[in-house]
C-alpha cells in the first residue's frame, strides 16, 4: 500500500557498507521500519543521511506492505528544518538521549496520533526555545499519559510516590520514593514546557532523572537505560 504521511525518526543503524535500516513512527501507521539501500553511495548522499538524524521531522511517500518486514521509502523530504536543534550541542543531547528512550519505549506497531502530533509539537517547541532545561524531564512524564502509566494523582496530598503502583501512598512501601523525592516529582508534574526552567536545581533534574528511568523500568518490559545518559549528564552538569 503506498503511504504519504509524516515521520519522526527514532533511530537509524548502519546496514553493511552503503545502507541504513531506519526505524520511524508514523503518523498513519504507528512504528514502521525501513531499508535505505545505498544512504552512503549517492553524489547526495550528505543530504540523504541528514533527513534520519535522531527525531528529525519527515514527510514521507512510502510503500508499506505490512509483513512485519523492512518496507521502502518511494519518496523523502523534511517536514521541518531545525534550527536550533541541529546545531545546539544542550539540544542535539537532549535529541539523542529522547530518541534513545522512545526506542526503548515504543514497540508495538500500531497507529498511535495523539502520541505522534504530541512529539511533533514538543520537537518544534524545542527547536524554537532557549530555556529548556526542564524539557527532557517533562517529556518523559508526559509520554507516560500515552504509554499507559501516567501517575494517578487523585491522592497527590500523600507523602510518598509509589513507583510501581504509580500512585501516591501516606505511607513508604519498598517501591516508594522518599518523602523529598516525592516532592519534586510533584512539583515536575505541574510543569509545563515553557515553565519557570529555574524550578529545580541541577542535582535536582538528576534525582529526577534517574527516578523517571526508574519508573519506565518498572512499567515497560525490555526498557534499557540509554547509552547517551552519560553525556547528558555531562551537559547538565
Amino acid at each position: 500500500m503506498l503511504v504519504k504521511t509524516k515521520a519522526i525518526v527514532i533511530s537509524s543503524l548502519k546496514y553493511q557498507e552503503k545502507s541504513l535500516i531506519v526505524k520511524c513512527l508514523t503518523h498513519s501507521d504507528g512504528l514502521k521500519t525501513y531499508f535505505v539501500p545505498n544512504a552512503f553511495a549517492a553524489k547526495k548522499s550528505n543530504q540523504k543521511i541528514a533527513y534520519f538524524q535522531p527525531l528529525s521531522l519527515l514527510e514521507i511517500e512510502a510503500n508499506h506492505k505490512n509483513k512485519g518486514t523492512l518496507e521502502h521509502f518511494k519518496e523523502i523530504k523534511l517536514a521541518h528544518a531545525y534550527q536550533t536543534i541541529s546545531i545546539d550541542i544542550v539540544k542535539s543531547t537532549i535529541v539523542m538521549f529522547l530518541s534513545e528512550v522512545i526506542h526503548h519505549s515504543i514497540h508495538e506497531e500500531e497507529k498511535n496520533e495523539t502520541l505522534f502530533d504530541f512529539l511533533e509539537s514538543a520537537l518544534l517547541w524545542l527547536d524554537a526555545h532557549n530555556d529548556m532545561a526542564n524539557f527532557h524531564l517533562i517529556l518523559m512524564l508526559e509520554m507516560t499519559k500515552f504509554l499507559g502509566f501516567y501517575p494517578d494523582t487523585s491522592e497527590i496530598e500523600f507523602h510518598y510516590f509509589d513507583c510501581k503502583e504509580g500512585t501516591f501512598s501516606q505511607y513508604q512501601g519498598t517501591e516508594c520514593l522518599s518523602e523529598h523525592e516525592t516532592f519534586l516529582f510533584k512539583k515536575l508534574i505541574d510543569l509545563k514546557f515553557d515553565s519557570d526552567q529555574k524550578v529545580f536545581a541541577g542535582t535536582e533534574r538528576q534525582i529526577l532523572l534517574k527516578i523517571l528511568l526508574h519508573y519506565y523500568t518498572i512499567h515497560l518490559d525490555g526498557f534499557k537505560k540509554p547509552k547517551s545518559l552519560d553525556v547528558l549528564k555531562e551537559v547538565f552538569a
